[in-house]
């Protein structure tokens, strides 16, 4: 896929419509996207390549773009294989072409490029380190661990153009038209939702730049209404409610624990919750359970004991909320257990070690079955939620 940008800015990356998991674990029902793009000036700048697995369409973008002419330097943002998959073949195609990254990232390319040197073709850059091209001058900011700790973004003051890296990226690809914050979000938060505060140094060099258009490296070119996906990364990386309401996620065995979370629901939006979400652990995709998490305020977790532990589903959404810092909400316990409850301790001995988590009381235990005689303790549960 090859468009304008700008007069001088082209954009050069391709679909992935093939993948059946991103990163091997995130369901990408609409692709992905791998973005690069190519600063036509007196010196040529490619920023960034794509996944081997697009190499060959990528190159042939490239070399359409560029013509007879031979590009100068190669931006490398981020080194995760995604976006430095077809370096070696670019270097190889182009042996004038020297590589630009900041000093982490020239140092763990050999970890990735084994049978290849790049030795007399590296340019090392750092905090504020400008590259000219003729009429436009790319500036370099670091943004390390936005998510790995090699990342770097760029600027170009002329097109007032970001570079973001895998910043503002979404799910999808460009083919696919959808709305950007449900995919941008499942992206930020099971992609960079431990990082909340190198996004938020990353956004504050941003506030000191004039900008007009965001490159991400996945995801779709932003250049309209620039403060409401700033604004909401700026909700997301503070770890801040988006939206008011509750997400009850629940790992049932036999469908007992189903039939519970369903009625907390109902109780829930009798009692005013704004707004309800209710996720089956076991079959609906946990990234977007992982979303609606840091999405919402309030949480209900809602789990069936197992092997004298908690039914795995609600053990790996946990481990996974964990990773992934969560922080900052109120978060209500049923469990269930038919000799021996135990799902509730788990899952309570889970949460306690997560950063401002409260614990609301009281914890509902089920026996087997949801019987008249528990709903008020549902109904208290949901007093103590929405108080």
């Amino acid at each position: 896929m090859i468009f304008d940008i700008t007069k001088d800015i082209k954009y050069i990356g391709v679909d992935d419509h093939d993948i059946d998991l991103f990163e091997s674990q995130y369901i990408v029902p609409n692709g992905i996207s791998y973005n690069s793009y190519v600063i036509l000036d007196e010196k040529i700048a490619i920023m960034d390549t794509v996944d081997r697995r697009k190499g060959e369409e990528w190159l042939r973008n490239l070399a359409e773009v560029l013509g007879s002419r031979q590009p100068d330097y190669l931006i490398v943002h981020h080194l995760e294989p995604d976006h430095s998959g077809t370096i070696a073949e670019v270097m190889a195609k182009y042996p004038e072409l020297k590589i630009v990254a900041s000093t982490r990232a020239l140092q763990m390319m050999p970890q990735f490029f084994v049978e290849d040197s790049f030795e007399g073709r590296t340019i090392a850059v750092k905090e504020g380190d400008t590259l000219p091209l003729g009429e436009h001058t790319l500036s370099f900011f670091m943004a390390a661990m936005v998510h790995w700790p090699e990342v770097m973004v760029s600027y170009d003051a002329v097109d007032k153009v970001l570079f973001s890296a895998d910043g503002f990226g979404k799910f999808g690809a460009l083919s696919h038209d959808e709305d950007w914050a449900c995919e941008a979000r499942r992206y930020y938060f099971n992609i960079c939702g431990k990082y909340g505060q190198p996004v938020q140094a990353l956004l504050k060099k941003a506030a000191t730049l004039d900008i007009e258009c965001i490159c991400p490296l996945h995801g779709p070119v932003l250049k309209e209404n620039l403060g409401y996906y700033i604004g909401l990364y700026d909700t997301w990386s503070k770890y801040q409610v988006e939206t008011e309401g509750v997400f009850i996620a629940f790992a049932s065995i036999h469908g007992n624990t189903a039939e519970v979370a369903h009625k907390m629901k109902d109780i829930l939006l009798a009692k005013g919750a704004k707004k309800v979400s209710v996720a089956d652990l076991s079959r609906d995709d946990m990234a977007e359970a992982v979303e609606d998490a840091f999405r919402m305020g309030t949480l209900v977790v809602a789990a069936a004991s197992y092997d004298a532990d908690v039914f795995p589903p609600m053990h790996d959404f946990l481990h996974h909320l964990k990773m992934k810092a969560y922080q900052k909400r109120r978060v209500g316990i049923i469990e269930n257990g038919s000799w021996a409850p135990t799902a509730g301790r788990v899952m309570h001995t889970m949460l306690e070690t997560m950063k401002d988590v409260e614990i609301v009381e009281p914890m509902v235990t089920i026996r087997s079955r949801m019987k008249d005689s528990d709903i008020p303790a549902l109904e208290a549960l949901a007093d103590a939620l929405l108080a």
